[in-house]
């Protein structure tokens, strides 16, 4: 009997598009996806020639780089999203676990900016009282 309260014990397959995205995304990032690239633009580059560099031949490089780029900015935004969203949780996981560890922290992405500049900077403050006791213990510095 699984346990429906805990979300994990509940989870699935990814859906089409997260799992064809991770492998677009995964496959841009080798370097022979680099020298495809490199050697598309080499053969359109040395076949201006042929086509005597006319409108035609530009817009073809125009439009396909054009294409690949719009697509890939929402492949790479799902893929970041997705990581971010899993360091997330990761964080938060190990905050429920340590003893003594601030919880509410745990939700700190969804605060805005002018609350997020107020923690950080307690936590500076923090860092700075921290090593200002560090520089008094270390022997031989006054």
């Amino acid at each position: 009997m699984t346990d429906t309260s805990d979300p994990i014990s509940n989870l699935g397959r990814a859906s089409l598009f997260s799992r064809l995205s991770q492998a677009v995304a995964r496959y841009a990032g080798k370097p022979a996806t680099t020298f495809v690239a490199l050697a598309v633009i080499l053969v359109w580059a040395a076949s201006g020639p042929f086509f005597g560099f006319n409108d035609t031949w530009q817009l073809v490089i125009n439009t396909s780089t054009t294409i690949v780029t719009f697509l890939m900015v929402f492949i790479i935004q799902n893929s970041q999203n997705r990581d971010t969203a899993a360091m997330q949780i990761k964080l938060d996981e190990l905050l429920l676990k340590i003893e003594g560890a601030r919880e509410e922290l745990m939700d700190l992405e969804e605060l805005d900016e002018e609350k997020l500049a107020t923690i950080r900077d307690d936590y500076e403050q923090r860092a700075a009282k921290a090593r200002g006791r560090a520089e008094c213990s270390v022997p031989g510095v006054t």
